[in-house]
């Protein structure tokens, strides 16, 4: 009895040939074909060292499919699980470009938490110490934008470059306020629909890197 693992069905229906019987002089050996795992088997001939099948038990016992092209016997397997599972992971981040995107990521944090705690406090939110917090994100970002080495990367530094973009632009709101009143309600990030759309999409960033694999986040366009 011959077996064979579902992982060489591909290279049974390579091998094994389909056609006609030999002669009836040619020396036959009968035996029987199983698919490791399967309850059901087909008849196996052996001619001349060479083993045979017939093709419509090799469809049914793989769970493949038949079909005919003129004079092309065309059988179709079904895909691997294991196949299948890999082609339904979200793209994977390469480790290079995780690392840079969690510093990228950490420098925006400390700029919001600084521009978060002087609005609350009602410190001057002065342009100096808030430029001196903006190049430093903005050297980061470039970091990670460079450590980019697959199309996953591309794509999660793209969102990581509107994040920073989304940053940029409430922080300048606020310089712009201080200047102009020289006051900033303490509740103005609590109204801030900008400062939620920041904020949500540090966490899907944050999300992405732990699991290592790019998913769009609405949050960061």
């Amino acid at each position: 009895m011959a077996e064979f693992s579902p992982g060489a069905i591909t290279k049974v229906a390579m091998l094994l040939a389909v056609g006609v019987m030999a002669a009836a002089q040619t020396a036959q050996q009968q035996g029987t074909l199983v698919i490791s795992g399967e309850q059901e088997h087909a008849a196996l001939v052996r001619i001349n060292g060479k083993s045979y099948v017939d093709v419509e038990s090799l469809a049914r016992l793989t769970h493949g499919s038949l079909r005919f092209q003129g004079d092309q016997t065309i059988l179709t397997l079904p895909s691997a699980p294991g196949a299948q599972a890999a082609s339904a992971r979200p793209p994977q981040l390469s480790e290079g470009y995780l690392a840079a995107e969690i510093e990228a990521l950490t420098q925006l944090s400390e700029w919001r938490a600084a521009l978060a705690n002087a609005i609350e406090n009602n410190y001057p939110v002065a342009q100096d110490w808030v430029s001196r917090l903006e190049r430093s994100a903005e050297a980061k970002l470039q970091l990670a934008i460079a450590a980019t080495t697959t199309g996953p990367d591309g794509k999660a530094s793209e969102l990581l470059r509107n994040e920073f973009a989304s940053m940029q632009q409430m922080s300048d709101q606020f310089v712009a306020m201080h200047a102009k009143d020289n006051y900033i309600p303490p509740d103005s990030l609590d109204n801030s629909t900008l400062d939620a759309k920041v904020q949500d999409c540090e966490h899907a960033l944050i999300s992405m890197a732990a699991t290592k694999q790019f998913q769009d986040a609405p949050s960061c366009h």
